[in-house]
């Protein structure tokens, strides 16, 4: 069985990774289905959640990745100033874009709160993978 302590830099990156590979397919499948039943313009809605939600997913992977390296002291790391500048831009046009998508598209908000779901779910349902494979 394996141990949080032998929990590595490369498990972290495969477990977001995944979670953005699922969030992918999820958004693909539900994408025509959502279109099919509320319009494309509440498809779109999805697509720009789960775009916003995916970023994030991408940033974070950024983020913890430079702190890692930092902490281990082992390889080059990037300056943190430059990634604290990605994080809040991507922040910034994050905000701009739900503005812009809910003042123009008049889709369903239920589609783009799904879409921002789907990040925190795709990310669990990597969790819960993970604790298995480590306790079974």
């Amino acid at each position: 069985m394996r141990t949080l302590e032998s929990f590595s830099d490369a498990d972290f990156k495969r477990t977001i990774l995944s979670a953005l590979r699922l969030l992918v397919v999820i958004t693909a499948v539900a994408a025509p289905v959502i279109w099919w039943k509320m319009g494309w313009q509440s498809a779109v809605l999805l697509l720009v959640g789960a775009l916003i939600s995916g970023s994030g997913l991408f940033e974070w992977l950024r983020l913890m990745t430079a702190v890692m390296v930092r902490m281990d002291g082992g390889g080059k790391a990037k300056p943190m100033g430059l990634i604290l500048f990605g994080f809040f831009l991507r922040l910034g046009l994050t905000v701009v874009l739900l503005y812009v998508s809910l003042k123009i598209l008049n889709g369903s908000v239920y589609a783009l709160a799904a879409g921002l779901a789907l990040g925190v779910f795709a990310l669990t349902v990597e969790g819960l993978r993970l604790m298995k494979a480590w306790t079974v």
